[in-house]
């Protein structure tokens, strides 16, 4: 346990920056199993633009790394052109 303030303060601050983040990560991997059960064509280029908007959020707001957010574009990218 912490014996200084601060030090409790920052215990707190971080649990709860660690369930935003959390819920974030969920939501994203939500996304990505939607974009993935998805077998129309035309119907997975909305849902694209929406995961690509999402994964440029997390990125700007610091909860992902950006070459991760580029990995998912790719596989996403590369699993809507396998369709036929």
């Amino acid at each position: 346990m912490p014996h200084h303030k601060s030090t409790k303060k920052r215990v707190i601050l971080s649990w709860k920056q660690n369930r935003y983040n959390l819920a974030y990560k969920t939501k994203m991997k939500s996304m990505i199993k939607k974009v993935r059960s998805i077998t129309d064509k035309d119907l997975i280029q909305e849902e694209l633009k929406n995961a690509y908007s999402l994964l440029d959020k997390l990125v700007s707001k610091g909860i992902i790394h950006k070459n991760k957010a580029a990995n998912q574009k790719s596989k996403l990218a590369k699993y809507a052109g396998s369709l036929n």
